[in-house]
């Protein structure tokens, strides 16, 4: 029977038991993927917005994008309805690599108890994330690349101009070797710890407190649903400025020897944004970031925790 962590608020499993690893490393990829597929067009969106006005000082550059629905109607309208999918599989890839270790380690470490320590959901989740983003970050890369990629007409940020997923991978390792596969993992890494932190603890204490509300029956798939609706909020205010960076990293023209050529780091892009940009600049694509990592964070969290339910279920 599953249980109810009184600190996690996770549906658990009992302490001496957890889903074998292989397959909560499945049902997680399975559940991001799921949410990937409807929420990736806001990602392209997004990542257009926050490269527009690199490092220009408000009002100094063409704005081609003004808002998430103008935004989804220039990319349809230059690039087809297949251009709001750019970088759909390897964005297939980049969720089911990265949220399979990130869940699969999480939910590991709450059966083993981790989590009920003082802090140890947060620490748990900051963990669980640095190494997704680590192990999936060259995919990341080359999604953000792809999803740059455009016409001439509306360009936002570098061109990379590659002509798929295999031939980007291959074209980044024959220039940069396989350190190169890793540029911007500086980025990704804080990126994705302050998220999956924010995300799996606010999830966990939703979860809790909606249960402790008793409208819903304790086991009923709503309570994830108005749990996970609550962590999108959270998440996409305390993500924004690292996904705003993480872009920046990913996307920036390097040198002969892989350097960047717009920023040596992670602090580096952080400061020189703020000068340039203003505040505002971190928050550049909050928009489409809120409106897809509220519904992802919906589907995925809901996703994962029925699929785990269902496993766990069938398992005992």
């Amino acid at each position: 029977m599953l249980q109810h962590s009184s600190e996690a608020g996770l549906v658990t499993l009992p302490r001496t038991l957890a889903i074998w690893p292989p397959l909560d490393f499945a049902l997680g990829a399975a559940a991001c993927c799921g949410a990937c597929v409807f929420t990736n067009p806001l990602e392209v969106v997004k990542t257009r917005l926050q490269l527009q006005g690199e490092l220009r000082a408000r009002g100094s550059y063409q704005r081609h994008y003004h808002g998430v629905l103008q935004a989804l109607w220039a990319v349809a309208r230059a690039d087809g309805l297949r251009g709001l999918q750019k970088g759909l599989s390897v964005g297939l890839l980049y969720q089911g690599v990265m949220n399979g270790v990130r869940l699969g380690f999480y939910s590991y470490s709450e059966a083993s108890g981790f989590t009920r320590a003082p802090g140890g959901s947060l620490l748990t989740g900051a963990t669980a994330g640095a190494l997704g983003a680590f192990v999936a970050s060259p995919a990341y890369l080359v999604k953000t690349h792809l999803q740059a990629q455009t016409v001439a007409a509306i360009a936002v940020g570098h061109q990379h101009n590659h002509v798929g997923v295999s031939s980007a991978f291959v074209s980044i390792y024959r220039a940069q070797g396989i350190v190169g596969l890793w540029r911007g993992v500086n980025g990704a890494v804080p990126r994705v710890m302050v998220g999956s932190a924010v995300q799996l603890a606010t999830f966990s204490s939703a979860k809790e407190w909606v249960v402790s509300q008793q409208w819903y029956k304790q086991d009923s798939w709503l309570v994830a649903l108005n749990a996970a609706m609550l962590s999108g909020v959270a998440v996409a205010i305390a993500m924004t400025p690292f996904d705003v960076v993480s872009t920046r990293l990913y996307n920036q023209p390097v040198d002969k020897l892989g350097r960047g050529q717009l920023y040596r780091g992670f602090l580096d892009c952080f400061v020189r944004v703020s000068r340039k940009e203003g505040l505002v600049g971190l928050y550049k694509g909050m928009g489409p970031s809120f409106m897809r990592l509220g519904p992802h964070t919906v589907i995925s969290m809901l996703l994962w925790d029925l699929l785990r339910h269902t496993a766990f279920q069938y398992e005992g």
